[in-house]
């Protein structure tokens, strides 16, 4: 598209009036991103919009000193293994009873 003077002035216009870039382009009878181009090389810009939600600004976390540290890895609990609770073992009968109670309640 071909840019005139009469075409600029109507774009400069339409968009400090708050028509977006679409709007524009179909009123010009052009594409969206000729109207975007146009707008950036005129050095035409929106302002940013202030953001909609308020968020809470928390304080840091205090530190803790060396010995807090110190503490903390004394209290470090051991996960070997062995100290693992084992997982309840099921007979087979209650396995059978298990599944033939999850089918029912599915049916």
């Amino acid at each position: 598209m071909g840019w005139d003077a009469k075409d600029i002035a109507l774009l400069k216009r339409l968009w400090s009036a708050g028509q977006s870039a679409a709007e524009i382009a179909r009123r010009l009878g052009c594409s969206r991103n000729a109207v975007c181009g146009m707008l950036t090389r005129q050095g035409l810009k929106r302002g940013r919009k202030p953001p909609t939600a308020r968020p809470k600004i928390r304080p840091p976390p205090k530190l803790m000193s060396s010995a807090a540290c110190t503490n903390r890895v004394a209290q470090k609990v051991s996960r070997k293994t062995a100290d693992r609770r084992q997982p309840k073992e099921f007979s087979k009968q209650q396995l059978y009873a298990i599944l033939a109670e999850a089918v029912k309640n599915t049916g």
